[in-house]
């Protein structure tokens, strides 16, 4: 077996002594807040047991199965009916030809944090890694809450649509300081041209107990289900979409729209946008209301291979990064939220990195001094959750904002051993700012930067949020 510790070392990433020093006495022992996430509830409430290191490992992450595919991988040995085994010798001989790709990094990362093992993986070793991460896997310090135990987690916050029950999160109770939460997630309330639009209000009339057959009805059950999620400690909203496009609406437009799409009439641009408008500021007002951080994850270009969506349905690795126009419709939306003083706190991913100092530059018009940090550019996600994807993210939002308030990274994740990444960004942080000494861009005061960067990495997310309050 090829050693790999220099490697994955104490410095890896850290390219000067002050980047070491800032990585190991400021940044690496903090808590971690993944303040977004799409971890099942069910399984941290259950406290499970995964059965192999495929369950845990290669089951639902589309950026490896991606790469597998790439590389000629068959899709019986991706998604399909291959036993788990087979599956992670598949992945496994991919992983040599994987260099420069994150997962290269992520791989050994993560195996060496959550099992300890220090070799290079690929085809020859598979089986035997396979049997040992597996046998391991079976002990009671890798069930779900050891493992988040293990990479200091205290607060996950997971994704539901208003639908949920948030059974889950109520049967949770707090373990060993970790604390679970959720996000309110109602895009499926907002794409109105969507073919399961109808099927959706049914299932929604269902939940809140009364029919939605206008506007008016749709807004109250969205005012529902937003004080049901607070009651059950939500703090958090989010939006996965392609981008936001403002237009002058208001209720009574709105509600031709919506009974446009119930006569089954066909719905031109100006209704969309009108539509998904007067949704979107009811709701940022919701979110105003009950002091909610509202996310907007925008730029991805959703299931483009429509063969494979018919086949495999959606998130399974089938989108891409979009050139969406972002600019002005943000400006105007917050702009409308603003004139009526109910901007919430705000983080808005970008996705498209052509668009970074857009972003960068848009939080700056909105924040208006009365929250610390109130706008804020985030982390590089999806394709940009990579060393060159975060490191534009940080140039842009140092170079045009305010870096010291940053509320640092999440891991927007599907997979419980995709923690590392936490540590990951925060080696890529401390490594800049080393660099950034180095060179005399900064002045060599390890005490100073020390506190910024611990302020990334957990204080700011702490204060932010309110977790835990």
């Amino acid at each position: 077996m090829a050693d790999i510790k220099a490697f994955i070392h104490d410095d890896f990433l850290l390219e000067t002594e002050f980047a070491s020093n800032l990585y190991h006495n400021y940044a690496a022992n903090q808590p971690i807040i993944d303040y977004h996430c799409h971890l099942s509830p069910e399984l941290i409430a259950k406290d499970h047991q995964f059965n192999n290191i495929t369950e845990i490992w290669i089951e639902g992450d589309h950026y490896k199965w991606r790469a597998m595919r790439t590389l000629g991988i068959d899709e019986r040995f991706i998604t399909g009916d291959a036993s788990p085994k087979e599956k992670f010798i598949q992945w496994a001989s991919c992983v040599p030809k994987l260099i420069r790709n994150p997962l290269y990094h992520w791989t050994h990362l993560e195996l060496k944090r959550y099992f300890d093992l220090d070799e290079l993986l690929t085809a020859n070793n598979a089986a035997e890694v396979y049997d040992k991460t597996s046998e391991l896997l079976q002990l009671p310090e890798y069930s779900v809450l050891s493992l988040l135990k293990k990479m200091g987690v205290e607060t996950v916050c997971t994704t539901e649509d208003p639908l949920d029950s948030l059974a889950y999160h109520s049967e949770f109770t707090h373990s060993d300081g970790i604390t679970l939460s959720t996000a309110f997630r109602p895009d499926k309330a907002i794409e109105i041209q969507s073919e399961g639009f109808e099927n959706y209000m049914e299932q929604l009339s269902a939940v809140v107990g009364f029919p939605i057959d206008s506007y008016e009805s749709l807004t109250k059950a969205l005012d529902n289900r937003m004080d049901y999620f607070a009651a059950h400690g939500c703090v958090l909203s989010d939006h996965g979409l392609e981008q936001i496009r403002y237009a002058e609406t208001n209720d009574i437009k709105a509600d031709e729209v919506f009974q446009k799409k119930r006569n089954g009439k066909p719905l031109t641009a100006t209704d969309l946008d009108q539509y998904k408008t007067a949704v979107l500021l009811f709701l940022a007002k919701g979110y105003h209301k009950r002091g909610w951080v509202q996310q907007y994850h925008l730029g991805a270009l959703r299931n483009n291979n429509k063969r494979m969506l018919q086949e495999l349905g959606p998130d399974t690795g089938w989108d891409s990064i979009g050139d969406f126009n972002q600019a002005v419709g943000l400006s105007l939306f917050f702009d409308t939220l603003d004139k009526s003083d109910q901007l919430t706190k705000t983080i808005i991913y970008n996705l498209n990195p052509s668009d970074n100092e857009l972003f960068a530059t848009m939080i700056g018009n909105f924040n208006d001094g009365s929250i610390r940090g109130k706008m804020q550019f985030g982390s590089g996600w999806w394709f940009l959750d990579q060393l060159d994807g975060m490191t534009k993210q940080i140039n842009a939002l140092s170079n045009m904002g305010v870096l010291s308030v940053f509320v640092g990274m999440l891991t927007d994740s599907r997979s419980f051993m995709s923690f590392p990444r936490h540590e990951y960004f925060r080696r890529l942080l401390c490594n800049i700012l080393g660099n950034d000494v180095k060179m005399g861009h900064l002045p060599n005061n390890i005490e100073h930067l020390g506190a910024i960067v611990s302020d990334i990495c957990y204080h700011n997310a702490k204060s932010y949020f309110n977790f835990n309050q």
